[in-house]
């Protein structure tokens, strides 16, 4: 009688913690949302993040606030959102940096992104591009090759951090070319920019919407892209593929993610409104001509979309012998 009685006390407590969690999601969001954005202001991924996040707001009712959170190649806001409270007042936006290259080649990086975050939809896919300052003496991407080949440790690389998809892009770059340039790491895409378009760094491997509008004022000059084809806007400017670089040809993505444990019903209430987030004219059309193509998948699509990156990236880093320690 008393096991039956302990098991039913059990049940009791699971189906008041079911109606706890229904009537928790029912009446969310009371109050503003924060979204973290892993990398400094300037940036694709701060690009991406307020493009998307006042729409947002307006489809769940409230605010959603930007807070950029940048160092470490993305890890250092992707494990603040890792350890946020699970209940959908703290939000982040996924890169292929935070989610494969840093986990792929950092032993010690603070968390996994399989297990400690719940995907709620890939946003946007967007180009990657190298770009040069323009008293680099190469018009295109054979004659930097020949230059790099000329002057090994003269020229400079940015990324936007040890471990971000431009510092394995980079890497890459280097051992598919057997050239050497030095890697300049910053704390995100926004000020690697700044320094590149200063001349303090003659390269940088960069998400096509921070870098297109100084590409098309001249500031930058533009090598190749890593797209599917040749990208609207920028017609003359070839496809690492083309190029015969075809595993430098790899679109990058930024995603929403919540922490681990956000109850299903308030990812599916957040994934809603983002898909009508993405559809805004005014999202869609600052989003067109920053270069980035809007998604929304499902969130089991984008779970299997983030594995698959790691995977990829996983390989790279054993291939290339590319890590961290």
């Amino acid at each position: 009688m008393k096991a039956v009685l302990k098991v039913g006390a059990a049940g009791a407590l699971a189906a008041l913690g079911l109606i706890a969690t229904a009537a928790h999601a029912q009446s969310y969001p009371n109050k503003p949302i924060r979204l973290i954005v892993p990398f400094a202001a300037g940036g694709t991924t701060d690009i991406v993040g307020r493009a998307v996040s006042d729409a947002l707001g307006r489809e769940l009712g409230q605010p959603v606030v930007v807070e950029n959170r940048g160092g470490g190649g993305g890890a250092i806001g992707a494990d603040a959102l890792a350890k946020s409270a699970p209940d959908g007042y703290t939000l982040g936006i996924a890169t292929v940096s935070t989610m494969a290259t840093n986990p792929a080649t950092n032993p010690k990086n603070p968390y996994d992104p399989l297990k400690d975050f719940a995907p709620i939809t890939n946003l946007v896919n967007v180009p990657n591009v190298l770009t040069v300052n323009p008293k680099v003496p190469a018009k295109n991407l054979k004659e930097f090759v020949a230059l790099l080949k000329a002057n090994p440790g003269k020229y400079s690389y940015a990324s936007a951090g040890k471990g971000s998809i431009s510092h394995l892009d980079g890497e890459l770059f280097k051992f598919i070319t057997k050239t050497d340039m030095v890697h300049i790491p910053y704390r995100g895409s926004g000020p690697a920019l700044n320094d590149t378009l200063a001349g303090q760094v003659n390269a940088q491997f960069d998400n096509l919407p921070s870098s297109m509008p100084f590409i098309q004022s001249d500031k930058l000059r533009a090598l190749a892209v890593a797209a599917p084809k040749r990208v609207e806007g920028l017609p003359n400017v070839p496809t690492f593929a083309e190029e015969g670089m075809k595993d430098m040809n790899n679109m990058a993505w930024y995603g929403l993610v919540a922490p681990a444990g956000t109850p299903a019903a308030i990812v599916t209430k957040v994934h809603d409104a983002a898909i009508k987030a993405l559809q805004d004219p005014n999202v869609k059309k600052r989003l067109h001509d920053a270069g980035a193509y809007p998604d929304g998948n499902t969130a089991q699509q984008y779970a299997a979309q983030i594995k698959r990156e790691l995977e990829l990236r996983k390989k790279i880093a054993v291939d290339q012998n590319i890590t961290l320690e």
